[in-house]
């Protein structure tokens, strides 16, 4: 029997902000670069992301299974802002918006 570990699928879990970065929203999708045009046409005009702007992409993941991407959302969401923000500095150490890697 063959064992996939490494996953077939393209899943991201993604953390984006506001323009000032006051606002941090974790997410996960299957299609990240469509996700984020979503945020910034604000598809749900009732939304968090809408209500505050939230659109420019901190950081992102990779997982080639659902499950595992959604694991990670929820222990992202749990932690406290200065976690994630270490999390996204491990990455991205100047906050840098990277939504012109999915354009």
């Amino acid at each position: 029997m063959i064992e996939l570990t490494q996953g077939i699928y393209n899943f991201h879990v993604y953390i984006i902000t506001n323009k000032n970065k006051t606002v941090l929203y974790t997410g996960v999708t299957n299609n990240l670069k469509l996700r984020l045009q979503q945020h910034f046409q604000k598809m749900n005009p009732k939304s968090f992301t809408a209500k505050y702007n939230v659109h420019y992409l901190l950081y992102f993941e990779h997982f080639g299974w659902i499950q595992q991407a959604i694991a990670r959302e929820k222990e992202i969401k749990l932690l406290k802002r200065e976690k994630k923000l270490n999390i996204i500095k491990e990455t991205n150490p100047n906050l840098e918006f990277l939504n012109h890697y999915f354009e």
